[in-house]
């Protein structure tokens, strides 16, 4: 057979198919035909996790700021009136807000600004010094609230702790 052609591995199948070899073989093997959707889907996949997990994390740290800047409020308030002023707040007797009712209003009406439900948000107003709140004395607020993430996703159910302290100037 010294004319003729080699015809192993499918190659006389292909010629009597009137494929190329080539797409022949593609064609018995199963070929490349779906897996780049395949690979499409399991890629998006992978960023729009890895989108939502970012923009998750932002709004978590978003909202540790507000917080931390809300317990810091309360804590300006809680300064200011002391008291020797005219709306004083704090244990000290003769003030009208003994436990720390206005503190805590201020510091709530700031962090409505997280975008977050802050009816689980605890507020505590503490004036751990003997003298109340005279001035020189120290108050401290603290904030507990249970993080409750917008896109449930895996690492963002904790609670979430931030305080601010300062000394009473009036």
């Amino acid at each position: 057979m010294s004319g003729s052609r080699n015809l192993e591995n499918g190659e006389g199948l292909a010629l009597r198919a009137g494929l190329p070899v080539r797409a022949w073989h593609r064609l018995r093997l199963g070929g490349d035909a779906g897996s780049s959707t395949i690979e499409t889907a399991i890629s998006l996949s992978v960023l729009f996790s890895l989108t939502f997990w970012l923009v998750e994390m932002s709004l978590f740290v978003y909202t540790i700021a507000v917080l931390d800047d809300a317990a810091h409020q309360g804590v300006r308030y809680a300064i200011a009136h002391g008291t020797d002023s005219s709306s004083c707040s704090g244990p000290t007797t003769g003030c009208g807000d003994s436990t720390g009712a206005n503190v805590t209003a201020v510091v709530k009406a700031v962090s409505a600004y997280s975008l977050h439900k802050i009816s689980g948000m605890t507020v505590t107003v503490t004036y751990p010094d003997a003298t109340g709140s005279k001035a020189g004395s120290l108050v401290k607020v603290a904030i507990s609230y249970p993080y409750v993430p917008f896109i449930k996703m895996l690492g963002f159910n904790q609670t979430t702790t931030v305080s601010a302290e300062g000394r009473i100037v009036y």
